[in-house]
């Protein structure tokens, strides 16, 4: 099967740095047209003038400045706040008193926010509690004493700016908590499907090598000795496997990133994407193993009809191994409103009672995970029915509506 990979990017951060390119935007004209609106409050016009035209050069020239953590840099935050201080302490120097005693905007007005929630977006609580102290001092030098209005907007950018930087400093922590939860998903998936396949072919093979070589001796059970300590081997492994570590974007502001591997069915279908489970159970039929299928054809999507004819081999094959050579086995495949069903049933001698538990606590994964991880991937369930001396019944259902709208 080929492999896709996809790049997952979870990031609640960036949207903050839009949001803030415009607001740089939106703001520096708004304190142009407040400073246009009373000009007549301005002893001398031309500071202030002058303040603006910095203003708009650097606003414009720095958005790209603001579109990211990495961009966004202390050199740049530093320059950002500084050019907010130097005029909030031009405004007392450009207007006249009345413009200050009245409680008249600063020349940045509210563009000096900005400069501060790009520190707490950046940084979190703790820088914007640094750059907020610059700001609140700037305002009261500027005012000349601590009037009330003045305060209110101290500490409303205070508290508004340490709020967003403690929240960004969470949705970081939870950005990654969740990759590392949709990894170790992805990662415990993969090690499941490894198993089956692995069941289904070389653990059967090295298990029939010990078998025979135990029978036959010599330098044959010196093989099969090997063979033997190699299938346990590869069953802890498959059983146990590694869980990769979340991975997290160099630019903290693309959040944490998780990559999936998707398998793409390179099988035949008849043109929708279904395929007629019949033609996938019909090769398992043989002299010890009868068939009864519905007498029209039961579409599935390819994949659940390849990952339920897998099962159906699996447990096919446990009847070979468990039941004997001369046990019978019968397959049968119900085509419901609703679901598929196929039952497995056998006339061996049944399993005993605890033997599932016994053998998937060694890591024999042939119901565990060959058959019943195959189903529960698909939506679908197993049930096994195994009465000693009266022989095993193993039941599988795939509901048909998750099927059509994709497996796995």
């Amino acid at each position: 099967m080929a492999k896709r990979v996809r790049v997952i990017r979870m990031s609640v951060e960036q949207p903050l740095w839009r949001a803030l390119t415009g607001y740089r935007v939106l703001t520096m004209l708004y304190a142009i047209g407040l400073f246009a609106s009373a000009y007549d409050e301005f002893d001398r016009p031309g500071i202030a003038i002058a303040f603006y035209v910095v203003l708009v050069v650097w606003t414009l020239a720095t958005l790209p400045r603001v579109q990211s953590a990495v961009a966004c840099t202390k050199r740049f935050l530093a320059i950002d706040l500084a050019i907010a201080l130097t005029g909030i302490v031009l405004t007392p120097i450009a207007a006249d008193d009345h413009h200050i005693q009245s409680g008249g905007p600063t020349l940045p007005s509210i563009w000096t926010a900005g400069s501060v929630l790009a520190y707490a977006i950046k940084g979190g609580w703790r820088w914007a509690a640094f750059a907020s102290t610059p700001v609140a001092v700037a305002n009261l030098i500027e005012r000349g004493f601590p009037a009330r209005d003045t305060v209110h907007n101290v500490v409303l950018v205070w508290v508004a700016s340490i709020a967003i930087g403690y929240v960004v400093e969470v949705a970081r922590a939870s950005e990654r908590t969740l990759a590392r939860a949709l990894e170790i998903e992805a990662a415990t998936r993969e090690r499941e499907r490894l198993a089956r396949d692995i069941h289904d072919g070389v653990l059967q093979v090295l298990a029939m090598v010990q078998r025979r070589g135990a029978v036959l001796g010599g330098e044959a059970g010196e093989l099969g000795r090997l063979a033997g300590e190699q299938e346990i081997a590869l069953r802890t492994l498959v059983s146990g496997g590694l869980v990769p570590v979340s991975r997290v974007s160099l630019d903290a502001a693309e959040g944490a990133v998780v990559r999936a591997v998707d398998e793409e069915d390179v099988d035949e279908d008849d043109g929708d994407g279904t395929v007629d489970l019949r033609a996938l159970l019909a090769p398992y039929a043989a002299a010890k193993v009868s068939f009864a299928e519905p007498g029209a054809p039961v579409p599935l999507p390819a994949p659940a009809a390849k990952e339920l004819a897998a099962a159906v081999g699996a447990a096919l094959d446990n009847v070979r191994r468990h039941a004997g050579e001369d046990a019978r086995a019968w397959i049968l495949v119900e085509d419901e409103p609703r679901e598929v069903v196929v039952t497995v049933r056998d006339d061996g001698p049944g399993i005993p009672e605890g033997r599932l538990a016994q053998a998937e606590g060694e890591g024999r994964l042939g119901v565990a995970q060959s058959i019943r991880g195959r189903l529960r991937d698909l939506g679908g369930s197993a049930e096994l029915v195994s009465i000693p001396g009266q022989g095993t019944e193993v039941e599988l259902k795939v509901p048909k509506a998750r099927g059509k709208a994709g497996t796995r």
